[in-house]
């Protein structure tokens, strides 16, 4: 644009440099896009070139903009085969990714979806996300990617529920009104579910599993004063979905607020073993008391006529007193499946 300017007025590079009172070599540089318009330089063309010395800032700051793209996108480049290990295609299906892409643009859309700049911010992230120490489970940290993605997903949702202070009382209050809930249809258990959590400080977040994820359920707290409960609905089972639910409530009544605790499918996620063992025997108890399940158990025939009038007499479905008699080989796994409903996936996604 200079050069349009000299060429318009007839005059050379060293005649706009003795009239800015610069060095024509600095001039000379600027034409050739080797020096940069500074706020001096950009008030001195204004008067002899008669264009405001904001336009020529302007121009300047979109043209170093410019050169910063082109060298962010050459170095994101080399980071595709990274940004390929996350689940893109699920992310990209549940609309969490704005488009199909690779190379930098799937990189700086991976990045921007985990609300990080670079690379070294988002292993940061990571670090913040999981909040474990070395007791986890190689089984997730071999697909941490997806495990990373899932729980990234959870966090945004989290984002946009509305939820009252953590109080401690209240929480215990709202579980004796969501365990009824368990023999209600899913469909109709999950919102009250979240508006029971959300009166007592806890977000619940039900969302599907990306990628290779093992975790069945995650306990966590956002802020002190906010936690989050986040579950896959892994195998889609009444009595899993229940005893996942109330475990991840343990991991919070009982357990430190510094720890993400994640559960996996199969084998022992972050937690340690007493901690599981205690988050384990606080939700068995919880849903069926102890004290009751001994008495039952002194007499139990193995008839489902039994299971069904004892699961009534304490309120809960008969598929959690089928899994919890399957857990304590009280019964084999084969026996009274049917008793154990099946969830359809309750939002729609695939």
């Amino acid at each position: 644009m200079v050069q349009e300017y000299l060429e318009h007025m007839g005059i050379s590079a060293r005649e706009l440099a003795r009239r800015c009172g610069r060095s024509a070599k600095l001039i000379t540089e600027i034409i050739l896009g080797k020096a940069p318009i500074e706020p001096e330089t950009a008030l001195q063309l204004e008067r002899v070139l008669q264009l405001d010395a904001s336009i020529w800032l302007g121009l300047e700051a979109q043209y170093q903009l410019h050169l910063a793209r082109e060298a962010e996108n050459k170095e994101m480049a080399k980071h595709e085969a990274w940004a390929k290990a996350f689940p893109v295609h699920a992310l990209h299906a549940r609309d969490w990714l704005n488009a199909k892409s690779g190379g930098a643009d799937l990189v700086r859309e991976i990045l921007r979806f985990f609300g990080v700049a670079n690379i070294q911010a988002y292993n940061a992230r990571l670090n913040e996300l999981l909040a474990v120490d070395c007791r986890t489970s190689p089984t997730y940290l071999s697909h941490i990617e997806s495990l990373a993605a899932w729980l990234r997903v959870g966090e945004l949702k989290a984002a946009d529920i509305e939820a009252a202070d953590y109080d401690r009382d209240a929480f215990i209050k709202a579980l004796k009104a969501i365990r009824p809930l368990t023999t209600a249809p899913i469909e109709e258990a999950i919102p009250k579910i979240q508006k029971y959590c959300a009166s007592a400080g806890v977000i619940f977040v039900l969302e599907q599993s990306l990628g290779k994820n093992a975790a069945s359920g995650i306990s966590r707290w956002l802020s002190p004063r906010r936690a989050l409960i986040q579950q896959s609905g892994r195998y889609l089972r009444d009595d899993h979905f229940w005893f996942t639910f109330f475990h991840e409530c343990a991991h919070l009544l009982l357990h430190s607020r510094k720890i993400v605790f994640i559960d996996l499918n199969k084998g022992r996620g972050s937690a340690t073993l007493e901690q599981e063992r205690e988050a384990n025997d606080w939700a068995a108890d919880f849903l069926i008391p102890a004290a009751k399940l001994r008495k039952f158990l002194r007499r139990f025939e193995e008839t489902e006529e039994e299971v069904e009038e004892f699961a009534e007499e304490v309120g809960v479905a008969p598929g959690i007193l089928v899994g919890q008699l399957q857990h304590r080989k009280v019964i084999g796994f084969h026996q009274m499946n049917h008793l154990r409903q099946k969830f359809d996936w309750v939002d729609g996604d695939e």
